[in-house]
């Protein structure tokens, strides 16, 4: 099946994006609402994703550059495009579609910093896959390698931040409406909770379910909860999430070696051989290996 990335390219949505990208994209994913279980109708796709540039993008020597020396920067890191009206889409209802490509390595980054966003797009349920590959079914089925106890700061903050908006965010359109109705944005609201509950499977279960916790979620987005309850909520679950930190059985920091065979591992999956791209052997090693090859030059084998 082709990839959203693809699909919209061809309509013209994404003129500026990078066609090479077009056939290179190993893993999309439905995010936000409808992977917590908790959208509605008139919900738009998220569509989150990485795919795999140009071997000459990654590896810049390949085609003579010298880092530090010539004038480079990375051609594609990442793409974001919001509300793109696909009115074609379901058959003539029309969709919206907002949608986050990242390169892979860019992508493996954030995954290893714990970033809630891209470790949540590992463990969207199976219908929520709109597109993967053996490359993208590789990381999928490795999520946990990422995993450490760092997620605890990082979806922290980010629940934080949440709330700091509940606290002081001018509500705008849509958001305006839900603080009319519910005298504060619900919106923030139910994410707070849900990164809260997210990170708690981490760490007790080092595994999580995204929509586990839906119908407590449902029940914020339907302003059951009063904005107190939800500061109180904050407090006393950040509390007990501290100790869980303590206890937890995820290590203390990423296996970057681990990572970095996995990523190249993907890399090969795609390219081929990467013997002209990196080099893994020590200089130790290598010297070796020059010293055997000399020798056996010199003994005629």
């Amino acid at each position: 099946m082709a990839s959203v990335y693809h699909t919209l390219r061809n309509k013209g949505f994404l003129k500026s994006a990078p066609e090479y990208l077009t056939d290179s994209v190993q893993y999309e994913v439905i995010m936000g609402s409808m992977a917590y279980g908790v959208s509605n109708d008139s919900s738009d796709m998220d569509v989150y994703g990485f795919a795999i540039p140009p071997k000459e993008i990654l590896f810049p020597y390949t085609q003579g550059k010298v880092l530090g020396f010539d004038d480079f920067t990375p051609e594609f890191e990442q793409l974001q495009e919001h509300h793109i009206q696909d009115k074609e889409a379901l058959g003539g209802q029309g969709r919206v579609y907002d949608i986050t490509l990242y390169s892979i390595t860019k992508f493996f980054r954030l995954l290893t910093t714990n970033n809630p966003n891209i470790i949540d797009s590992l463990y969207v349920p199976d219908n929520c896959v709109l597109h993967i590959t053996p490359v993208g079914r590789m990381v999928r089925d490795e999520r946990k390698l990422f995993l450490h106890k760092g997620c605890w700061a990082k979806f922290k903050g980010y629940a934080y931040s949440q709330l700091h908006k509940v606290r002081t965010k001018q509500p705008q359109g849509k958001r305006k409406a839900l603080v009319e109705q519910f005298g504060y944005d619900v919106k923030f609201a139910y994410h707070i909770i849900r990164l809260l509950g997210e990170v708690e499977q981490l760490l007790l279960k080092c595994d999580m379910s995204l929509t586990q916790n839906k119908e407590q979620l449902k029940s914020i987005r339907r302003g059951e909860w009063s904005e107190q309850q939800i500061f109180d909520y904050f407090e006393h679950k950040s509390s007990e999430l501290e100790h869980l930190y303590l206890r937890s059985s995820l290590p203390d920091e990423p296996n970057i070696e681990a990572i970095r065979s996995l990523l190249l591992n993907c890399l090969e999956q795609h390219y081929g051989s990467l013997d002209n791209c990196i080099t893994s052997d020590s200089h130790q090693t290598q010297a070796l290996k020059k010293i055997e090859a000399i020798t056996r030059q010199a003994l005629g084998r």
